[in-house]
């Protein structure tokens, strides 16, 4: 039996008589981080900000003349992002058209279901402590931008903005974790290691399964071959994000056993998943761009009824929702959404969806940005 960080001393000896090698495993990586990258960002920490974001850039850009004059393990690192063996783009096409068909409900359920079950674990730590609960906005905007872009036709070919979204998250994560690894903040005997690989391998899981399960309830609909597909997606986004394959499920079956164990062995979701998951709820109505007081308490009730019905009631006493009677809510509200697409042509459903997509993502006006955060603490970080 491995020793774990002494937050899981307990929680994961339980989860070892369920399923003793899948807990070992996720209990070692709860000590790893990005193995590849995370010695390059280490070696690049002193280099002036400006620099290495410009490096950053030429390697995910793919602006050679630029690269070539970057440190050499940051030119290795890119040198030698491959695609993976099983990696199939032909793949991603049932997924992309299911995504887009029913995207408005994904996004229902991704925003009240997944991330907030995401954040139940020790993860929300890493956000509470470097202060990014005032950035939920924000967040929650990114969060839908690489959603839409991952699921956007090529958006994972290696021009793609879904690549080069999800490849920056690497850098972004690599970053978080060495600040507060460097930091006084962060007890690593208790919690190992920060946006450790147990905790993003245990969320793609939840935003590729979890979706769909989550999403059917709210009323979408998919074949066997788009389940599959969209699986295929979210496999190969946690990929670019740097993922170990040792932890990034293989497929729907895989991605459900990882989750499962790894909420056993989570310790029980404390103030900083409380915060988190209340803070993601409450960010909806300035996302959506609602300013009516009455219309926005309208979304959030809603918000929370709907949420509480998805994550169960054991998990929203854990975050401490407001009650709110959840008695039809997912039905009611399926049926509502099935009534609104008869009276649209898929053509149209797509369309609509797209547009909303566009509005409650973060797109600035230069474009991508590759800078990284400077300091642990969000409010003394320069803009990135």
């Amino acid at each position: 039996m491995k020793t774990a960080p002494s937050a899981y001393t307990r929680t994961y000896a339980r989860a070892r008589r369920h399923a003793w090698t899948l807990a070992d495993n996720y209990i070692r990586h709860t000590t790893i981080g990005d193995p590849q990258l995370d010695p390059v960002m280490e070696e690049l920490s002193s280099m002036p900000p400006a620099d290495l974001h410009r490096f950053i850039e030429a390697g995910i850009e793919r602006q050679d003349d630029v690269l070539r004059r970057a440190p050499r393990s940051l030119r290795n690192f890119f040198e030698t992002l491959e695609e993976p063996e099983w990696l199939d783009h032909e793949a991603f096409r049932p997924g992309i058209r299911a995504f887009h068909t029913n995207a408005d409900l994904m996004l229902v359920a991704f925003v009240a279901g997944v991330l907030v079950e995401g954040f139940s674990t020790l993860i929300a730590k890493s956000f509470n402590l470097t202060g990014r609960v005032a950035f939920t906005k924000r967040r929650l905007q990114q969060n839908n931008r690489q959603l839409m872009e991952i699921f956007y036709p090529g958006g994972l070919a290696r021009d793609g903005d879904g690549w080069k979204l999800s490849t920056r998250v690497r850098f972004v994560h690599c970053r978080i974790r060495t600040l507060l690894s460097r930091s006084e903040v962060w007890d690593r005997e208790a919690w190992g290691t920060p946006v450790s690989a147990a905790h993003l391998g245990l969320a793609i899981a939840v935003f590729s399964k979890r979706l769909l399960d989550f999403s059917k309830k709210v009323g979408a609909t998919y074949g066997r071959d788009e389940e599959a597909s969209v699986m295929a997606v979210w496999r190969y986004a946690g990929y670019l994000m740097g993922i170990p394959e040792s932890i990034l499920y293989r497929d729907a079956a895989q991605a459900e056993s990882v989750y499962t164990i790894g909420f056993m062995c989570e310790p029980p979701a404390g103030q900083d998943s409380v915060d988190m998951a209340n803070a993601l709820i409450r960010a909806i109505p300035s996302v959506a761009d609602i300013t009516d007081p009455v219309e926005s308490k309208k979304t959030v009730a809603l918000a929370y009824r709907l949420s509480r019905a998805l994550i169960g009631p054991a998990r929203a006493r854990q975050f401490r929702y407001p009650w709110k009677p959840t008695l039809g809510a997912l039905a009611i509200f399926s049926a509502k959404q099935r009534a609104h697409r008869m009276l649209k042509s898929t053509q149209l459903v797509r369309s609509s969806n797209f547009t909303q997509l566009l509005k409650i993502s973060v797109y600035d006006e230069d474009g991508l940005s590759y800078k990284l955060p400077d300091n642990v603490r969000a409010s003394r970080s320069s803009e990135w």
